[in-house]
């Protein structure tokens, strides 16, 4: 598994790593050991919420990280309602209940909400002297808002911006992508696979990725995984509720693309002309 420094908090993360939206959907025991899977492929890089399940996720992550917290880069996110100062301190100490755990080592802003952005960011930094968070960040951030929050912030405070990316979303590269490497602040790819949306066996992009994969006797969405970690500042959240996805996701984390093959996949998936506003989901 590929290992990279996540942006400004200096800490090795892998670069695939375990997304837990709608993890509570999964019966609780398979849950549990898909991301204990995950954890002994060294997919240590586990994101939740507190709105994934109104907190059933961050239950699951708790139960499966029990005596093996050390191993784990954890990252959870705020709702925006809750992004006043007291309402972001209130709202980790429960994130941190359910997690039975003392420290998020990333606590995100999951999108801009009705409190001032200022409020949010002096939760965090006061999160932070008390240790209950090693580093924050945020989500669904366009360029202009990560510009904002760096001016009230300063320089090498945000750690992180997750955005939606896959194959058929990448709005991102546009301009989040280049801000955030030009400042030193990680991405982190929510639903690569495009949330059930991943490209067919007979579509051009799916036959694509199929000759490519077969040249490394791997599968489509490893292939998928390994184009959209392909920079150093980039990283991957796959959700798989199922022992067999978890292998196929982990394994993407050893697969190295040729620049002829993200030249290919370039051209099957282009990028297209940019938007007004951030996707997201």
């Amino acid at each position: 598994m590929q290992r990279r420094s996540f942006g400004s908090t200096g800490r090795d993360v892998a670069a695939i790593g375990l997304g837990t939206w709608y993890l509570e959907q999964a019966p609780r025991d398979a849950a549990v050991a898909a991301l204990q899977r995950g954890l002994d492929l060294g997919m240590s890089h586990i994101d939740t919420a507190e709105m994934y399940g109104s907190g059933a996720a961050e239950e699951r992550v708790g139960e499966a990280i029990a005596g093996r917290r050390d191993e784990v880069f954890l990252v959870s996110k705020v709702l925006p309602q809750n992004g006043s100062r007291s309402g972001t301190q209130r709202a980790c100490e429960r994130s941190l209940a359910r997690l039975r755990t003392d420290r998020l080592d990333c606590y995100l802003l999951h999108w801009r909400g009705p409190h001032p952005l200022a409020e949010t960011i002096a939760a965090f930094e006061a999160l932070q002297r008390e240790g209950k968070i090693l580093s924050w960040g945020v989500s669904n951030f366009d360029a202009d808002d990560l510009t904002e929050a760096l001016g009230i912030a300063g320089a090498g405070h945000i750690a992180c911006n997750q955005v939606l990316y896959n194959l058929t979303e990448r709005s991102i590269e546009h301009r989040v992508l280049p801000w955030c490497e030009q400042h030193g602040v990680a991405v982190t790819g929510y639903s690569p696979f495009g949330h059930s949306r991943f490209p067919g066996p007979s579509t051009p992009g799916g036959r694509a990725l199929a000759k490519i994969a077969a040249a490394h006797a791997a599968t489509p969405r490893q292939v998928a995984l390994a184009f959209l970690a392909r920079q150093p500042s980039l990283f991957a959240i796959p959700k798989a509720a199922g022992l067999q996805h978890v292998d196929e996701n982990a394994a993407a984390g050893d697969l190295v693309l040729s620049a002829e093959e993200i030249a290919r996949i370039d051209a099957a998936f282009p990028l297209g002309s940019p938007r007004r506003g951030l996707p997201m989901l």
